[in-house]
């Protein structure tokens, strides 16, 4: 600051006359007059003097006003603007701040069973005609490692199917940014967007990425990879928004419609989020391309799952889940009817399914199945066993536990109760009911 003030006033005291003699012309005169020509000839003429009335500044006033302006402007400048930003304040590292919460590493577990023979058996059997030993069965436990993040405070979370599938007979451990790790179930997913949706088993609120807001998705934007890369957690890379739009193919699956950015994918980021510098999602990882179809080599070629597809998506998810939620209350006030009628009767019933009946060889859409009878109850008394159906109580058709749970609502010990069971076979072919009387305990 001081360097500039000094060369200010330098500056102004050269044009002052301050410290430095007035400049002279080639002729000799003085600055103040000038040389003019008139129809040809030379003539010199005095600069004109300030009108009357008027009042010039000082010599060198101007100068120094302008110093005194430029000195406040400096020293009014903050001190920021001369030092280094801070890395705590960059775009890039608050946006990691603020998603790297939601996101979650993915293991899963399966156990697979496989047949193994020893090859000398194999010669034994090639050259002998027989096999000496059976070929043995061994089980193996294949892991799947992925990433994922939290869209829901009460847990739900969005990846990638390749990384959860088959998860009905998975473990799943979801690891949080804090390091603690909780059980996780398998929702819903869709292989042609190759997305899933799975929950964490916990009662707790979760941090979790706002899918109402976001990003524009414009070519050349910077995007934030982050996820579980090659099993380290919390990577981060970063790169621009190279395209969109893209129609890819992987082990002949086509993918319609993703984002392409220079960003490093890698192994285990599957299913991670893509953010831009405001935290907002731009896509999910998905695919790295290494090499074309033609074997060339490739780099900063990766492929992400657009946003709009992902919220799309998880509320179809959302959709299925509330379904299956009430499918299960439904189930917990099927056991409710079927515990009354085991406390009654000690009958077990369950619902005879399309596909129950047609595995038991019963006629379709007729009656409840006894699932179990209790020895010694009412039920075992009369006769009644286990894989027979209910198909009438007192005057009334029956084909749903609801049903039954109904008839006996009013029912109290000591009562009598008409049943018809028995089994009526597909096609109608052979007819074996009966009606009995049973009395409630």
């Amino acid at each position: 600051m001081k360097m500039a003030s000094r060369a200010l006033g330098n500056a102004c005291a050269s044009r002052a006359g301050f410290g430095v003699a007035p400049k002279q012309s080639l002729l000799g005169l003085p600055p103040s007059v000038k040389r003019r020509k008139s129809n040809g000839k030379s003539a010199i003429a005095r600069t004109r003097s300030p009108a009357r009335g008027t009042r010039a500044l000082p010599r060198g006033a101007d100068c120094a006003l302008t110093v005194f302006v430029a000195s406040l402007v400096i020293l009014t400048q903050p001190r920021a603007a001369f030092a280094q930003a801070d890395p705590a304040s960059e775009p890039a590292v608050l946006a990691v701040a603020k998603v790297l919460p939601t996101v979650v590493n993915i293991n899963t577990e399966r156990v697979v069973r496989r047949t193994v023979r020893d090859p000398f058996e194999d010669f034994y059997a090639q050259f002998f005609g027989y096999n000496r030993v059976r070929p043995r069965e061994i089980r193996q436990t294949l892991q799947s490692l992925g990433s994922g993040f939290i869209i829901d405070p009460a847990g739900y979370i969005v990846t990638n199917q390749h990384v959860v599938e088959r998860a009905a007979d998975l473990k799943i451990h979801v690891t949080t940014n804090d390091g603690k790790t909780y059980n996780a179930h398998y929702i819903a997913g869709d292989d042609k967007t190759d997305l899933a949706f799975i929950k964490i088993d916990a009662q707790t609120a979760f941090p979790f990425i706002n899918l109402d807001n976001i990003s524009p998705n414009l070519l050349g934007q910077t995007v934030i990879v982050v996820g579980n890369a090659v099993g380290y957690g919390s990577s981060i890379s970063r790169g621009v928004l190279s395209a969109v739009k893209r129609n890819i193919t992987v082990d002949d699956v086509e993918y319609k419609d993703l984002v392409q950015t220079d960003a490093a994918i890698n192994p285990g980021n599957s299913g991670g989020p893509v953010i831009d510098l405001s935290g907002r999602l731009v896509g999910i990882s998905s695919a790295k391309m290494a090499f074309t179809p033609q074997g060339v080599p490739t780099q900063g070629l990766g492929f992400a799952i657009p946003a709009e597809v992902v919220r799309d998506s998880v509320n179809r998810f959302k959709k299925m889940a509330q379904k299956r939620a009430g499918l299960k209350n439904e189930a917990a006030s099927v056991e409710t009817s079927a515990s009354k009628a085991e406390r009654l009767f000690g009958m077990q019933l369950q619902n005879l399914s399309q596909e129950l009946s047609d595995a038991l060889g019963y006629a379709r859409g007729r009656g409840v199945l006894i699932t179990a009878v209790e020895p010694g109850s009412p039920a075992d008394e009369a006769g009644i066993e286990r894989g027979m159906v209910v198909y009438r109580v007192s005057k009334s058709d029956v084909t749903t536990v609801q049903q039954i749970e109904a008839l006996l609502a009013s029912v109290q010990s000591g009562s009598n109760v008409n049943f018809t069971v028995g089994v009526l076979r597909s096609g109608g072919q052979s007819r074996e009911l009966g009606a009995v009387s049973l009395t409630a305990r």
